[in-house]
């Protein structure tokens, strides 16, 4: 095994992110224009599933 103090971020991220995935975006909701487009299409399809007498 590697050690991690010689390794650099950009390689530990990418090792992380093979194990675990990427879990959390680059940017926060408060980060992002509420009015721009891009949010996850899968989302946005189950919200519209909704029957209206649940919402």
């Amino acid at each position: 095994m590697t050690d991690s103090r010689d390794e650099p971020d950009w390689k530990r991220r990418r090792r992380l992110a093979e194990v675990f995935g990427d879990v959390l975006p680059e940017t926060t909701s408060d980060e992002r224009d509420p009015e721009s487009p891009g949010g996850d299409p899968g989302e946005e399809w189950l919200k519209a599933q909704v029957p209206p007498h649940h919402g």
